[in-house]
């Protein structure tokens, strides 16, 4: 019988991979009706998840939508942002989290009378990959839908109009999305 050794490629006293990110640094973009500030990504974390953040101006709806890859976690860190998916609705304020699976069609808007802003894990990762697209296309001018459906068909993102829409854009007198 001979042994095997096996040399290891960092030490013990060699400390993981380690990404800081501080407060207000991200790369930022606009995705229509919220901001986007890229804080984790998939690169960064194997592939495990992302992390970024949402800025809502008042008034500020999502376009209601449902994941087909990937499941999303929000956690309200200033205002107050409502979230609907499928019949189950709500409204979270700081300190609020909430679970979004895939597969159920889900939206979200600023449910205050003060800008509101959140956290978003997404699970895996990869969707981030969407928000930076979808914000440079926007950053180009006016979107063109014939280039956002294939986007979203991309990331398998379905878009929605629900029939529920309309009266949560009265109840809260919101700007309705692109």
């Amino acid at each position: 019988m001979t042994a095997t050794t096996h040399t290891p490629t960092t030490s013990l006293s060699d400390p993981p991979a380690l990404t800081v990110m501080q407060p207000g640094e991200g790369a930022t973009g606009w995705l229509g009706s919220v901001g986007v500030q890229f804080k984790l990504l998939g690169s960064q974390t194997s592939g495990a998840v992302s992390v970024v953040e949402h800025p809502f101006p008042v008034g500020a709806l999502v376009v209601p939508h449902l994941h087909t890859l990937e499941d999303e976690y929000s956690i309200v860190t200033e205002g107050e942002i409502g979230f609907r998916s499928g019949d189950r609705e709500v409204v979270l304020g700081a300190g609020g989290y909430i679970t979004k699976p895939r597969g159920e069609m889900h939206t979200m808007w600023n449910a205050g009378q003060v800008p509101a802003r959140m956290i978003e894990i997404i699970s895996p990762s990869g969707f981030e990959n969407f928000f930076r697209e979808l914000s440079q296309a926007l950053a180009a001018g006016p979107p063109d839908p014939e280039q956002l459906m294939p986007l979203a068909a991309r990331y398998g993102v379905q878009l929605g109009q629900p029939a529920w829409l309309p009266d949560v854009i009265a109840r809260y007198n919101l700007t309705p999305p692109m």
